[in-house]
């Protein structure tokens, strides 16, 4: 029987199969879905902001990309995962609403998408396939058993990748 775990915002967890991760809406955070296929073992983090280091009030790791996703990372290792395994899936990044300046300070969506990225490249995890940036919110829903990332959108569709 598979469980469906939630993930919360500024939050991440991990399941083994045939387990589930899902989170809602997704509208300038972004979703981080690892995945080891040999483990079958996913992880998921809904990051709101780029970097730990920019904010007043980072006690909370799971908020920021820098830190997430070596948190995420550590947990699956610690369950099994192999870190030359793990393959990187994204959505979500998106700009919710209408920015006139073209100061890249308000476009959060554009900054944690860069921020994920840099921090995915540095670690050597590759991005298999993203969804990314848009005008929408997206809900995902992240399966253990083959690193199928279900993507859920009003208006624009549904897609796996």
């Amino acid at each position: 029987m598979k469980n469906v775990t939630k993930v919360g915002m500024a939050d991440l967890n991990i399941a083994k199969h045939p387990d589930i991760l899902v989170t809602l809406g997704l509208g300038s955070c972004v979703g981080v879905a690892l995945y080891d296929s040999v483990g079958k073992l996913a992880g998921l983090a809904h990051i709101m902001l780029p970097y730990s280091f920019k904010s007043k009030k980072s006690n909370n790791p799971y908020k920021f990309a820098d830190t997430a996703i070596i948190e995420l990372i550590k947990k699956m290792t610690k369950a099994g995962a192999n870190i030359n395994r793990i393959t990187a899936k994204l959505a979500g990044g998106a700009q919710m609403f209408s920015i006139s300046d073209t100061n890249n300070l308000l476009n959060i969506g554009e900054r944690n998408i860069s921020a994920c990225k840099e921090v995915l490249n540095h670690l050597k995890i590759p991005i298999i396939s993203e969804d990314v940036g848009g005008n929408y919110g997206r809900t995902i829903e992240f399966y253990s058993e083959d690193g199928r990332l279900f993507i859920k959108t009003i208006g624009y569709g549904d897609k796996t990748i």
